[in-house]
């Protein structure tokens, strides 16, 4: 009954360690920064890997009355590639951390 007992409290014990660096993934993913372009790099979007967005930079070259439709599909455009970027970056820095813990590729972690 003991050794069932030891075995209970180390897999309690590593799954509060890979719960740990998944929070710790969390926080690093939010400081990784990428940066979506539209229109040949007439408006960027700068977001975290996370995908909170950062920032956005238009043209003023871009900046007329009757350009209001185009600027706006552009800053779409620049916001999905931001998007994209991200979740790229965060499906590399996962692959580097389940490698780290010593998963199979591909593994999906709960709540990731």
């Amino acid at each position: 009954m003991e050794n069932m007992e030891e075995m209970m409290k180390a897999a309690q014990e590593a799954a509060n360690k890979i719960q740990q660096q998944m929070q710790d993934a969390q926080v690093k993913l939010d400081t990784i920064e990428v940066e979506g372009t539209a229109g040949g790099g007439l408006v960027k979007v700068r977001a975290s890997a996370r995908g909170r967005i950062l920032g956005v930079e238009i043209d003023e070259s871009l900046i007329k009355p009757e350009d209001k439709q185009i600027l706006e599909d552009l800053v779409t455009a620049a916001f999905n590639d931001a998007r994209d970027k991200a979740d790229r970056k965060a499906g590399e820095h996962m692959a580097e951390m389940q490698q780290g813990l010593g998963l199979p590729p591909g593994f999906n972690l709960p709540g990731m």
